[in-house]
């Protein structure tokens, strides 16, 4: 994709640039009211495009764009879409991790007492997590809803986007498999650990923002969403995510 990293593109001259570009279908349909912050659409080559609001439509999602105008992408084209709303105050603080925390599977882990508690211990143990952490995750993404999907277009157990599915070896149709997305998210779970050398908080900010998120913020994004989403996986797991 051809957006220009970094800025918000607003005006139609761009915009209708692109779409000829890439053929991309300019349509309307069902949006959803957002705040004046906006969001972010990252797209899979790193790219973003700032808008207004958007809806998932199938394998499509319409957007309508900031300054104007609306347009339809291939939702495998979309890594994420993360709340733009930059909140730093004092009362909220960056989340930290515990002291020396270890998410590696251990032989002792028992089997979550939650539903698909072996599916999830399974997966876990393959890509060498913490159960108990996959569990978390699966809570604060799904609620455990195999069928669930987002207003973004994520999918499954474990809220995986069809282009996120797609690095790991899935089609869409397969994200609503609950063995398959456990196995796809709990891979990029650990590859996500690994990247961000253990650092727990960096990588549940990566999984909700993408690792590009993180990256160009050089840690946590100051997303009220990104860190909301910390603090409430931290919750689930027993641990204070203040530091």
């Amino acid at each position: 994709m051809n957006f220009i990293r970094g800025r918000d593109v607003g005006p139609p001259g761009p915009v209708s640039r692109a779409m000829k570009r890439f053929g991309w279908i300019v349509g309307l349909g069902l949006l959803v009211a957002l705040p004046l912050s906006g969001e972010l659409v990252v797209f899979t080559d790193g790219g973003y495009l700032k808008v207004a609001a958007f809806e998932a439509h199938g394998n499509r999602l319409h957007v309508e764009l900031v300054g104007g105008g609306s347009m339809t992408v291939p939702l495998e084209r979309v890594d994420r879409v993360v709340d733009d709303e930059v909140v730093i105050l004092p009362e909220e603080p960056e989340p930290a991790p515990p002291a020396e925390p270890d998410w590696t599977f251990s032989q002792d882990a028992p089997v979550p007492a939650t539903p698909y508690g072996e599916e999830i211990y399974a997966a876990a143990q393959r890509h060498e997590l913490d159960p108990e952490l996959v569990a978390a995750v699966v809570r604060a993404e799904s609620a455990f809803d195999a069928r669930a999907v987002s207003h973004k277009g994520a999918r499954g157990l474990m809220q995986l986007m069809p282009a996120t599915g797609r690095r790991f070896g899935l089609r869409p149709d397969q994200l609503f498999e609950p063995s398959r997305n456990l196995e796809a998210g709990s891979r990029y779970l650990g590859w996500l650990l690994e990247r961000f050398s253990g650092d727990l908080r960096l990588a549940l900010a990566a999984y909700n923002a993408g690792e590009g998120t993180v990256d160009r913020y050089g840690g946590v994004p100051p997303y009220r969403e990104t860190r909301n989403y910390i603090r409430r996986i931290y919750r689930f797991l027993g641990l204070s995510s203040e530091g």
